[in-house]
């Protein structure tokens, strides 16, 4: 069988390898016949340049191979500008929730200023207007002593719990002015025993006690609402010493704190102020009781009274705080005093 033309292209011939060095493969396959490459030319690479083009569906694109470029650097972008204008307040209220706005206890002490702000001529008038009402209740007998002893009491509570920060404490403040409650009644049982306040107090730090481990708070939270509870339960009740006072002692005692708070209160430097509610509260001692010790006794409480004040002055307090411990604290404190100093000055 002879060999035919294949399709009119030309005739089959086998592949042959090149026989010289430096010839490159056959070329022209789809002409027809293969052809090697012309000697002394070197083969070419067709994707040795670095663009090319290809065509695939109607469509052209060129890609140019070049080496990486490094990303141009980023600018930082300026930070948002507080929505609070130059115009806004500057400073927020001292919170318990998280403010994170400087705070103005926190001002005060980045500027090198006392953070204490003390309650203030209307609060001091308050308290001499309670400790008068506590006086003139003991004049007039025991059971007319136990209505403003009452409501200091209930201030007292609600105002260290205020003091603390912690608002609303519906069940730490009922709890401290019922221990209050209890010890009046004790007292009044007990023919106003001393004893049935010491008796009252640690039946309440037990009991207070018992409830918190009862609490399913945190037990950093458990511990502050322990402490927070304990001090206004046990000053609620020390304030019940005026109950177990002597009549003559409640009211010279008394006198004495309400007339050196509002001595405390006048607008004088706090060296000088100091100073000049004691020296008030000792000359109305000496003026009721018309002796040393009275005057002693006077100022004792008076002593006391200031202490209450300042811790009632503490880190930029609210009125809240101002009109309730700020009033109860002087007088509360005192109490303990005003019994102590009448058995040893009597």
């Amino acid at each position: 069988m002879t060999n035919q033309p294949y399709g009119g292209y030309g005739s089959y011939e086998p592949y042959q390898e090149p026989q010289a060095q430096g010839q490159g493969p056959a070329q022209g396959q789809g002409q027809g016949q293969g052809q090697a490459w012309p000697e002394n030319q070197a083969y070419v690479d067709p994707y040795a340049d670095q663009q090319y083009t290809q065509q695939w569906q109607g469509q052209t694109w060129e890609t140019q191979l070049q080496p990486p470029v490094a990303p141009a650097p980023v600018a930082p972008v300026a930070p948002a500008p507080d929505p609070v204008g130059a115009d806004g307040p500057e400073y927020g209220p001292a919170t318990l929730g998280g403010n994170s706005r400087v705070t103005d206890a926190q001002r005060a002490r980045a500027e090198g200023r006392s953070p204490i702000i003390e309650p203030g001529m209307q609060p001091a008038v308050l308290t001499a207007l309670l400790g008068l009402l506590l006086a003139g209740g003991a004049a007039f007998g025991t059971y007319a002593l136990l209505v403003p002893l009452v409501v200091l009491q209930g201030l007292t509570a609600a105002g260290w719990f205020r003091l603390n920060g912690m608002w609303p404490a519906r069940q730490g403040i009922a709890l401290g002015f019922l221990g209050a409650l209890a010890a009046d009644a004790a007292l009044l049982v007990s023919d106003r025993s001393p004893a049935a306040i010491l008796g009252t107090l640690g039946v309440w730090v037990l009991l207070s006690l018992v409830l918190q481990l009862r609490s399913h708070a945190d037990p950093d939270e458990r511990m502050y609402g322990l402490t927070a509870t304990v001090v206004a339960a046990a000053l609620a009740i020390v304030a019940g010493g005026y109950l177990a006072a002597d009549a003559d002692a409640v009211t010279v005692g008394a006198v004495a704190v309400a007339a050196g708070m509002v001595a405390r209160a006048l607008p004088l430097p706090t060296p000088v102020s100091v100073v000049v509610a004691l020296l008030v509260a000792a000359g109305a001692g000496f003026a009721l009781d018309g002796s040393a010790a009275g005057a002693g006794l006077g100022a004792g409480a008076a002593v006391c009274a200031l202490i209450g004040h300042r811790v009632a002055s503490y880190d930029y307090p609210s009125r809240f705080v101002h009109f309730t411990a700020g009033v109860a604290l002087p007088l509360a404190v005192a109490a303990p005093a005003v019994y102590a100093l009448a058995r040893l000055l009597d």
